[in-house]
């Protein structure tokens, strides 16, 4: 269940990246995949590489996933740029 939660929230973040220029490495669907990787490997990297059962999941777990997909779409964020320029 805690797994979900954090699918879920890398999904519910990853919806904000329309007020960003799309210089997403990968477009949109490079995004989508940063947030939803980041969001799933933070949260089991907080959780002690478990995930929790649906008793062990509440508010807390499902916050464990906003720094990871922030961080993965920044990091796909920053590769596209990186690659735009590159490629000037």
């Amino acid at each position: 269940m805690g797994m979900l939660a954090w699918a879920m929230m890398g999904l519910a973040i990853w919806h904000f990246t329309i007020f960003l220029p799309d210089r997403f490495w990968g477009g949109i669907v490079g995004a989508f995949v940063g947030a939803l990787v980041g969001a799933i490997v933070v949260g089991l990297l907080i959780s002690g590489l478990t995930v929790p059962g649906r008793d062990d999941t509440d508010v807390l777990t499902v916050l464990y996933a906003v720094p990871g997909a922030l961080a993965g779409i920044a990091a796909v964020y920053l590769e596209g740029a990186r690659r735009e320029s590159a490629g000037s």
